[in-house]
């Protein structure tokens, strides 16, 4: 029979009082004594010159040395360059390559800067704009998945000046901290995503003469916060005690990408023209100038402080998706919405199936109710319901669902029942002839 051994000393339950065993490895324990010196190690009570007593448990092993783990910025991040990044992107995000291309570039030259021991290289803050539905948020979650850095997503419209009912701006720093499970040197080196900062503009281009607390009050709290600055973040509370649990957080080297709708900013004006034969300018020439649109001058006339605008230093338009890209979006990438409904349905034993037809009206609904990719999912919803009701009670009867351009139309998808044995029915006709014998 094995005798239970410390695994940090070498001395067995026969040398020491209590010995504790690993509750994952059977055969790994460790004694009271190392269990005490430990502590006092991860507590900065013991070293070379103290805690003698203790020593003379481990006079002839060597000092005990915390061994922190590795960043997972350092064993991710760096090893990924621009193009793979974006590739990486290209598996969920259909189009905006403009945008891809930006936000590689970001993402790569932040990573250096952190490495960079001359503090030469200066953060570049990113805003992103455009259409709902256009895939913004959906960059900054991605980003997030295949990064594996501490990354998270604020959102603007429940931020309020300091003082006010609604969250202060360090919350998302306290988000960060808590994704980093509160390592601050880590969370010091992350990426921030404000959703919505449209939605905080002032009302005027003016300075607003009255309290504007969920708008330009916001604005001027974010000032410090995204150039850079030591903050003070509650660890526990959302609001911030003399006598809480605060900590000391530098903002120094937190990426912040702020997005946007910015409904408006981007519409085209059309000139007045007299005439019959007079040449309409095409929508795709307008998507074409929509990084022109967004310039320091048109943000400020929508209501974002100057200040602000100066601190966001890439800035970067997406374009509305056409009809092609949301027919991709419901069938190209990874995670697309219906292989998610396939699955759902193959659970019941059931073939889901699309008519190309069918996609395409999908994605004339979308365009038509302006929602983007964001409003797929709520029209397979209604064109799916009946299907998704009725199938389980016969999904021993179905052998398929088919999503035809009618089935869009009219919310009814086609159900194709399968074909009943004929050995059934040549079974007892064979019964009966021999009953009439």
């Amino acid at each position: 029979m094995d005798i239970e051994t410390c695994a940090f000393c070498g001395r067995t339950i026969r040398q020491v009082e209590q010995i504790v065993r690993s509750p994952v490895n059977d055969g790994i324990y460790i004694c009271e004594k190392c269990a005490q010196i430990a502590i006092s190690v991860f507590n900065g009570e013991i070293n070379k010159k103290s805690a003698k007593n203790l020593r003379k448990h481990w006079e002839s092993l060597p000092d005990m040395k915390i061994i922190k783990r590795k960043s997972r910025w350092d064993d991710v991040v760096f090893a990924l360059t621009p193009k793979q990044i974006h590739h990486e992107l290209d598996r969920f995000i259909v189009g905006q390559e403009h945008a891809k291309k930006v936000l590689s570039v970001a993402i790569y030259n932040h990573n250096k800067r952190l490495h960079d021991e001359t503090g030469l290289i200066k953060k570049s803050n990113i805003l992103i704009a455009g259409p709902s539905g256009c895939g913004k948020t959906l960059l900054a979650r991605t980003l997030a998945k295949i990064l594996d850095v501490p990354f998270v997503i604020a959102d603007a419209t429940s931020l309020t000046e300091a003082g006010y009912v609604g969250d202060d701006v360090e919350v998302c720093i306290q988000q960060l901290i808590a994704t980093a499970e509160g390592d601050i040197e880590l969370a010091q080196k992350g990426i921030v995503y404000i959703d919505e900062i449209d939605k905080i503009a002032r009302t005027g281009e003016n300075r607003s003469i009255t309290r504007d607390v969920s708008g330009q009050g916001v604005q001027e709290s974010l000032l410090k916060l995204i150039e850079g600055c030591t903050v003070s973040v509650p660890l526990t509370d959302r609001r911030k005690h003399p006598q809480g649990n605060n900590v000391q957080f530098d903002t120094s080297n937190v990426l912040f990408i702020c997005g946007g709708a910015f409904e408006g900013l981007f519409d085209t004006k059309r000139k007045t023209v007299v005439g019959f034969n007079t040449e309409q300018p095409k929508i795709e020439d307008n998507k074409k100038d929509a990084n022109k649109e967004l310039t320091s001058e048109a943000l400020k006339k929508y209501g974002i402080m100057p200040e602000l605008i100066g601190r966001l230093h890439i800035k970067c338009a997406l374009t509305g998706l056409t009809e092609n890209d949301l027919v991709h979006v419901l069938t190209k990438p990874e995670d697309a919405i219906t292989k998610e409904y396939q699955t759902l349905f193959k659970q019941d034993g059931v073939d889901l199936i699309y008519e190309e037809e069918a996609l395409h009206e999908i994605a004339k609904h979308a365009i038509e109710k302006k929602t983007g990719a964001r409003g797929l999912r709520s029209i397979l919803e209604d064109v799916m319901l009946d299907a998704m009701y009725t199938i389980p009670d016969k999904k021993d009867n179905i052998s398929k669902c088919i999503i035809t351009k009618e089935s869009i139309q009219t919310n009814k998808p086609r159900i194709i029942k399968k074909r009943q044995k004929r050995k059934n029915t040549a079974t007892a006709a064979q019964t009966n002839t021999g009953t009439g014998q």
